[in-house]
């Protein structure tokens, strides 16, 4: 052990619990709405049927990690049902996420998380040194447009690495290949939240729903000029309802920071907004019930509406670029602009593309998971897996790994740091004094994070 490990907190010297249970026991560690939507539906499709011998229910719990984008009771409420009791869903630090990894004896993990949070959390995983450890599992919760190689290498280590689409499946591999890591754990699979009725057009129905996206523009122009399109679609087709699908409410996270949030904007709209106009939250999959036409940047809801077969549009009209992610669906057939939607335009999806995309609109969707349930049977079947061995290392990045790590409060070795956050101390009066002053300071934190700090930057553009 190096320095940094010499002060361990005592648990982590506890022997893990090797109770015997017939359950199969899934953790899902989420830090966002989405993530934790995709997390526990991942676990969810993962496990159907699951063929672990003498197993005869699965257990999945879920674990929010806590940050800036932990998600409100509201945003959980509104990812709808993943099948996961709330009362098994509840906040965790990094630490406090590894200490239950070694007492709870989990069969599979599912890292529904940013990039460096997996990377952290896989060190900490090969830290605790498990007699018999869990099946890693993560991915990534839609299109992958920036930050490839970065993100990706930051998953390798994991069990499995669940490529959405076969496409996906093509670069990750080529990624890994290309920097001398092995590969093996990429498995082609598709988005766990893909489902719903086919679009079916309805006699007296025309409703247009623009898809927005927390960070996708980033400026306020930019961000006004959509919606002003917007607006004048709607004025301009009277007769349709025009409905603009909105991620959080004001002061809310989601995946990504949402500055200048599209209400806020709708409320400084010369003349106001049209009677055909509507701001709308809810689940995505109930919106798309009723959407004759989905218009969006690049949001993974284009996969969602392609998956039911709904006319869909990407925006050309900021450009095709990296930084928006529209340039994923170059070969599409979908770029258009609001001039020829305002014409009248509908997009066909090319058929080609749509193949290498995972929307599985052809009916394929009951098996894309099949591969992946398969591999991880395979890996609860084996009789000691191996170690945990991410292509970052303390040699392979040691300008890099130890500052990813030091945000979860874990050293270069994936142990704690001195004096990081212990287990909670349940029951009795102290654990209860613990957790309410846990509750306010973790409170203040979100109000300066997610109300007061966009405010101040949003002050230093002026």
């Amino acid at each position: 052990m190096g320095r940094e490990s010499e002060c361990l907190p005592k648990f982590w010297d506890v022997p893990p619990r090797t109770e015997k249970t017939t359950a199969l026991r899934v953790a899902v560690l989420a830090d966002s709405d989405t993530r934790w939507k995709w997390g526990a539906l991942t676990a969810r499709r993962l496990t159907a049927g699951a063929s672990r011998t003498s197993a005869q229910r699965v257990e999945i719990s879920g674990l929010l990690l806590r940050g800036r984008a932990t998600p409100t009771p509201r945003q959980l409420a509104e990812v709808g049902d993943v099948g996961i009791e709330a009362g098994r869903v509840r906040e965790v630090t990094a630490v406090e996420f590894l200490h239950g990894v070694r007492d709870e004896g989990y069969d599979v993990v599912v890292l529904a998380l940013v990039g460096g949070a997996v990377q952290a959390m896989l060190h900490g995983l090969a830290a605790l040194r498990l007699p018999a450890r869990p099946v890693v599992v993560t991915g990534y919760v839609g299109v992958v447009y920036e930050k490839l190689a970065d993100g990706l290498l930051l998953r390798h280590g994991a069990d499995v690495v669940l490529a959405n689409s076969r496409h996906d499946a093509e670069r990750f591999r080529a990624v890994y290949e290309g920097v001398g890591a092995d590969s093996s754990a990429v498995t082609e699979a598709a988005l766990p939240f893909l489902g719903g009725e086919p679009h079916r057009p309805q006699e007296g129905r025309d409703t247009v729903v623009f898809a927005a996206q927390p960070s996708v523009p980033a400026s306020r122009d930019d961000r006004m000029y959509l919606l002003r399109r917007l607006v004048e679609h709607a004025r301009l087709h009277p007769e349709r309802e025009v409905l603009l699908k909105l991620r959080s409410k004001p002061g809310e996270h989601t995946t990504h920071i949402e500055e200048l949030p599209y209400q806020r904007l709708a409320e400084r709209l010369p003349g106001g907004l049209p009677p055909n106009f509507r701001l709308v939250y809810g689940h995505m999959g109930e919106v798309l019930d009723r959407t004759d036409l989905l218009v969006t940047v690049s949001s993974t809801a284009a996969l969602e509406s392609l998956h039911r077969r709904v006319p869909t549009a990407v925006l050309t009209d900021l450009g095709v670029r990296e930084a928006l992610g529209n340039h994923h669906f170059i070969g599409s057939g979908l770029l258009t602009s609001w001039d020829h939607l305002d014409g009248g335009h509908r997009p066909e999806p090319a058929p080609q593309w749509l193949a290498g995309q995972g929307v599985a609109a052809d009916g394929t969707y009951a098996t894309a998971y099949d591969h992946a349930r398969a591999r991880v049977d395979a890996l609860l079947a084996a009789a000691r897996l191996p170690d945990l061995a991410p292509y970052y290392t303390p040699a392979t990045a040691p300008g890099y790994l130890p500052g990813i790590l030091a945000r979860h409060h874990l050293a270069p070795d994936g142990h704690p740091l001195p004096g990081a956050e212990r287990p909670r101390e349940r029951g009795g009066v102290r654990g209860a004094v613990r957790e309410a002053v846990r509750e306010a300071a973790r409170g203040a934190y979100r109000q300066g994070v997610q109300r007061v700090a966009p405010v101040i930057r949003r002050m230093g553009e002026l």
